[in-house]
């Protein structure tokens, strides 16, 4: 399997008002990476994209919010379309350090796999790890975090991801996951240190009322894979119109 290279690869950063931050990310990136950078602009009402700009980023305007996932999206499917090798993936926010990037790289060089996913098991809170347990049980997939947004992706993966069955998820954790799982992905997590959120709060975990909703939404997700793949490996009965 080819070996992912950062120069080769685009950084994606989805971003909605990070006007305080997104600079800062962008020009830590580049110096770590040294690869092109890329911020979707999901849709912001402050100056998100004209400060990535100031700081070396290419931008892609969204002229409705599409939500973290959908912003991802649209940078991956550019990446598709512009002949990248694969793709990192971070938040805009300022959580992820960019001198952590590397060793996503690194993994992929020791493990061949199609994603790697960077996590940060000691800013889980308790009742995210209760969560994950219970996701962990519910999907299969043997991962400590589901909703890190740093993430490597290879050619393959952002194949699967740029197309239109990836456009039909809510989130970009669980839900793409088990889409590149169920496409015979490899998914490996490699430890990074990751920093306080400096500006807003989780989108997912806002409050009680997003986390049932967001719960809600990924088990049936979960329900309604399980049925797919029970449904595609039943037998078609003899006699049974093709």
């Amino acid at each position: 399997m080819p070996r992912l290279v950062p120069s080769d690869c685009l950084a994606v950063i989805p971003a909605r008002d990070e006007v305080a931050t997104v600079a800062a990310v962008v020009r830590g990136v580049r110096d770590s990476l040294g690869c092109r950078v890329l911020v979707v602009d999901d849709a912001s009402t402050d100056g998100t994209a004209a400060a990535a700009r100031a700081a070396g980023a290419d931008t892609l305007m969204l002229p409705i919010g599409l939500g973290a996932w959908g912003a991802c999206q649209a940078g991956i499917r550019y990446a598709a379309r512009n002949g990248f090798s694969g793709v990192v993936s971070l938040d805009a926010d300022g959580q992820h350090r960019p001198d952590s990037l590397p060793s996503l790289f690194e993994k992929h060089a020791r493990t061949g796999a199609n994603v790697v996913v960077g996590t940060c098991i000691e800013r889980l809170s308790v009742p995210k790890r209760i969560a994950w347990q219970y996701l962990r049980l519910l999907t299969g997939l043997q991962l400590r975090d589901f909703t890190s947004g740093l993430r490597l992706y290879d050619a393959k993966a952002v194949e699967i991801l740029a197309a239109p069955e990836a456009s039909l998820l809510d989130y970009q954790d669980v839900g793409v996951l088990m889409l590149l799982a169920g496409k015979g992905m490899t998914i490996v997590e490699t430890p990074t240190t990751m920093q306080p959120r400096q500006e807003g709060h989780s989108r997912v975990f806002a409050s009680w009322a997003v986390v049932a909703r967001y719960m809600f939404h990924t088990t049936i997700l979960c329900i309604s894979r399980l049925d797919l793949d029970m449904r595609s490996a039943r037998p078609v009965a003899d006699g049974a119109d093709s």
